[in-house]
């Protein structure tokens, strides 16, 4: 018989929400008829260890940090043959995931939705031999992600991106790359590209509900090509916050698998984190790898 919840929480996520509200989710947890085993992260790659250890001794992992720890974790728990359901309390300062599922704003809520929510299937994308659970991006803001430093992220929350995103607009460039997806090649420069399975992008860039779902087997693509001049630019951001695309200036397509070729090595972002350079960059999607346990009320 399997343990009820192993509880992954990391320390440092949302300036140190952990400390002061992990008892309470325990004691949400209790009030339920859930017991749960604690583990503290230290360092980058110990939810991963936890996971991959000890998550199929449990019913449940649930995790209490950034997108990050939550990325680490199901990295652990998609190597298990059988992988528990997944909990998640966003304590981070973006939360995209969160976002997308429509999980619970604050950590009691967050525990009692776990108690009383039901799984739902989950993609889970393969980069390289990396994974990730809702992005994979290059190109303009996304090294702000996993550049910016952790006090400052502390300090401003999502803002801290937003402010180290500006401080690089002097260095934005184009990169020119083949893309070779289902049934499809294009070619061009673009300042951005990303292979996300989430609703949310950064906290910022929202796609619609109506192409967007988390179980399909399929990513959504978004591209944005170099514009001529400061209005074509205008008109993207405009177009991207308003989520009208058009093909000549960004292009979003949906695909199981996805390859990037280009010119000279490109800095990635994984779930936040740094993807390392790439040549060529290749991601492919594995359908419902996991269970992610949303609110009762809400729709897959």
């Amino acid at each position: 018989m399997k343990n009820d919840i192993l509880l992954i929480a990391n320390p440092v996520s949302g300036k140190g929400m952990v400390k002061t509200q992990l008892f309470p989710v325990l004691e949400e947890l209790a009030d339920a008829g859930h017991s749960a085993t604690v583990m503290l992260t230290e360092a980058r790659g110990d939810a991963t260890r936890y996971a991959a250890r000890y998550g199929k001794d449990y019913e449940t992992v649930l995790v209490m940090g950034g997108d990050g720890t939550l990325s680490e974790t199901a990295a652990g728990l998609i190597t298990l043959a059988e992988p528990p359901k997944v909990g998640y309390i966003p304590l981070g300062t973006t939360n995209d995931v969160a976002r997308t599922f429509g999980l619970p704003h604050t950590p009691r809520e967050g525990a009692r939705c776990v108690a009383e929510g039901r799984a739902t299937p989950w993609d889970i994308g393969r980069f390289g031999d990396r994974t990730f659970s809702y992005i994979a991006a290059f190109g303009a803001f996304t090294e702000a992600s996993y550049s910016t430093d952790q006090s400052l992220k502390n300090l401003l929350g999502h803002a801290a991106y937003v402010v180290d995103g500006m401080a690089s607009l002097p260095y934005i460039v184009p990169y020119h790359t083949v893309v070779e997806y289902d049934g499809g090649r294009l070619e061009g420069s673009f300042l951005y590209g990303s292979v996300s399975n989430s609703l949310s992008v950064g906290g910022i860039v929202r796609l619609s509900p109506d192409v967007v779902a988390l179980g399909d087997g399929l990513f959504e693509c978004l591209l944005i090509r170099k514009p001529d001049n400061l209005a074509d630019l205008g008109n993207i951001v405009s177009g991207i916050l308003s989520q009208n695309y058009n093909e000549r200036d960004v292009v979003l397509l949906q695909t199981r698998k996805i390859r990037f070729t280009f010119d000279e090595p490109v800095s990635f972002t994984l779930d936040g984190e740094n993807g390392g350079s790439h040549l060529v960059a290749e991601a492919e999607n594995h359908q419902a790898a996991l269970r992610l346990i949303i609110p009762r009320e809400e729709k897959e």
